[in-house]
């Protein structure tokens, strides 16, 4: 009778292992699948985040050319915002508003030239300077395309 009650007890602690490592698999399964959720909701959010910046930078694009300046400013003030969050996106948008500066502003002589394109300036001297003082900092030389106008990364700051 001994001997039965070892097989027995043999043949439970085997299960109990058995069961174990089942409910372990069973787990581990279920974490995977909440984390790849977790991850396919996260780039869910990152797209959504991104349509948004679209349409924002759109938007900031077509008022860049509206009759009242306040509106030409909070397109400008878009734009440079864009440009800080999303760094990718920063080179495009300097580029845009080089292009609006050369190609809709007239001449001013000795005028001084209006709000919104002293803020364009501006920001792109400012980005400018930060070009430099980046290019300095790791002793890279600077593109020639990293110069713009009168600033260049050559000059001292």
């Amino acid at each position: 009778m001994t001997w039965w009650i070892a097989i027995s007890e043999i043949v439970r602690n085997i299960g109990l292992v058995a069961a174990a490592f089942v409910g372990i698999y069973l787990a581990w399964k279920r974490v995977t699948a909440t984390s790849q959720q977790a991850d396919a909701a996260l780039k869910q959010a990152e797209l959504a985040r991104r349509d948004h910046v679209a349409e924002l930078f759109t938007r900031a694009v077509g008022q860049l050319n509206h009759e009242k300046l306040e509106v030409r400013l909070g397109a400008i003030y878009t734009l440079k915002q864009i440009s800080l969050d999303f760094p990718d996106l920063a080179e495009p948008t300097f580029q845009l508003l080089s292009t609006y500066l050369r190609e809709s502003v007239g001449a001013y002589g000795d005028r001084e030239p209006p709000v919104d394109v002293r803020e364009i300036i501006a920001l792109l001297k400012d980005r400018s300077v930060q070009k430099c003082l980046w290019v300095r900092n790791l002793r890279v030389r600077s593109p020639a395309s990293w110069t713009s106008g009168a600033l260049s990364c050559a000059e001292p700051i």
